[in-house]
């Protein structure tokens, strides 16, 4: 049975850093394309970061960049969203996302609120 859980998410102040988890079964993420999205209240789901399968290609939103860092754990199946300098317009909903030819798996999100 596939499963995307994602942790991490909470409550910090402008300026902080948090680190997203994403804990996959059922399916090996290597394999897939693995990405972070995002959608704020009233807007729609926006593509924050990605790291390619079979390899460590990134890339990033251009409102992530410097900020924001991709990585996966091979022998952990999971795949991390490393968040620093964080502002209140990173507030949204988090979610993880591993796609291949054939599949599409999402996980239910986890909520980043940016505020003081």
């Amino acid at each position: 049975q596939v499963q995307i859980v994602e942790s991490g998410g909470g409550l910090v102040q402008p300026g902080g850093s948090l680190r997203l988890s994403c804990a996959a079964s059922g399916f090996i993420v290597s394999r897939y394309v693995m990405n972070w999205y995002r959608q704020a209240p009233g807007k729609e789901r926006e593509l924050v970061a990605s790291i390619s399968s079979y390899g460590d290609n990134t890339n990033y939103a251009d409102s992530v960049k410097g900020r924001f860092t991709i990585s996966r754990d091979n022998a952990k199946n999971t795949v991390y969203l490393q968040m620093n300098s964080l502002k209140p317009e990173d507030t949204a909903v988090y979610y993880c996302n591993g796609r291949s030819y054939l599949y599409d798996y999402w996980g239910r999100g986890t909520q980043v609120t940016v505020s003081s």
